[in-house]
């Protein structure tokens, strides 16, 4: 404390100096460490699904070799695994779509959702009664009623909501890089690239700005070059994505394959109409923000506002 006492002021501006200094490293660096991280995750997760579909043409390719024995194994499995689904319904097809777009890619992901749906309202009943329980003054019937449903509601839809949200997320984000990687992708088609090297090529570029989209197309772009079903690869990364562009690139593609209509000019006109949405939607915000401030302007800017304006005259005012 004695040392602290006797620095002057220069000595402390010193320290304040190196301090900013290293603070605007810190800001400048950590953005360049974090995107060559997104670059590596992107390329972990393309190689891991190459692999996959690797591994699933060759069975498919040994298939004929399979014993009997093990033919009718497997197709007891595929029997048993349908009826499950069956008795799930539809509830397993789009837990699996929602934790796709969210996503995540593990196979036991829609399990372990259902699975919390199931006993998550379960666990939040049994904390809440032994809250209950616990309390100096018991509470009323309907108090206990009203608390026990609000813990049983909570728990079935808290993991749908927070799923929800990260899949929102996650699609805004490729929203609004997509129009972006459209432009890039016609410039690679107008200059004499396939459409499967240009996915890829933009695939990697965007890796450091937008991650979500960077590994959908990667992932296209493996299905592409791996699978002879182009079709299902397209409605594939439609389905994973879920948003209004990805749908509109799938069927553009689709349809310029099947009818052999220009790639570059889907893509121009998707770019064009992307862009054109994006700029609608931040329009749209910007048009709903002044609504949203009127509260918080009310509250806090006004008083403050009054208090600088009233402040001087009731000063001036003589005992």
């Amino acid at each position: 404390m004695d040392f602290l006492t006797t620095m002057d002021s220069n000595a402390w501006i010193v320290i304040l100096s190196a301090i900013a200094a290293a603070a605007s490293f810190a800001a400048f660096a950590i953005p360049l460490l974090q995107r060559k991280e997104k670059q590596e995750r992107y390329k972990e997760v393309i190689e891991k699904k190459r692999r996959a579909l690797f591994e699933q043409a060759r069975e498919a390719v040994n298939a004929p070799k399979i014993k009997k024995d093990e033919q009718i194994s497997a197709a007891k499995s595929i029997a048993m695994r349908y009826k499950i689904q069956r008795l799930a319904g539809d509830a397993s097809a789009k837990a699996r779509i929602l934790c796709q777009r969210a996503g995540i890619r593990n196979p036991m992901a829609p399990v372990y959702y259902l699975v919390a749906r199931m006993v998550l309202p379960l666990v939040l009943l049994l904390l809440a009664v032994l809250f209950l329980t616990h309390m100096k003054k018991p509470p009323g019937e309907m108090t206990k009623l009203f608390s026990l449903l609000g813990a049983g509601v909570a728990g079935f839809f808290l993991p749908h909501i927070l799923l929800k949200n990260n899949a929102d997320k996650r699609q805004q984000e490729i929203s609004l890089a997509f129009p972006d990687s459209l432009d890039m992708m016609l410039i690679c088609v107008q200059g004499g690239i396939g459409i499967e090297a240009a996915i890829n090529r933009i695939a990697g570029t965007v890796a450091g700005h937008s991650v979500a989209l960077a590994e959908e197309l990667g992932i296209l772009c493996a299905e592409l070059g791996m699978l002879n079903d182009r079709k299902g690869a397209f409605m594939g990364f439609s389905a994973r994505v879920g948003s209004g562009p990805a749908r509109s690139f799938s069927t553009a593609m689709l349809q310029a394959e099947q009818y052999g209509t220009s790639i570059s000019k889907a893509l121009r006109v998707l770019a064009e109409e992307t862009r054109s949405m994006r700029m609608a939607l931040a329009e749209q915000k910007a048009a709903s923000l002044p609504p949203k401030l009127t509260v918080p302007m009310i509250l806090f800017f006004m008083p403050a506002l009054f208090v600088c304006i009233l402040s001087p005259a009731f000063l001036s005012i003589p005992d």
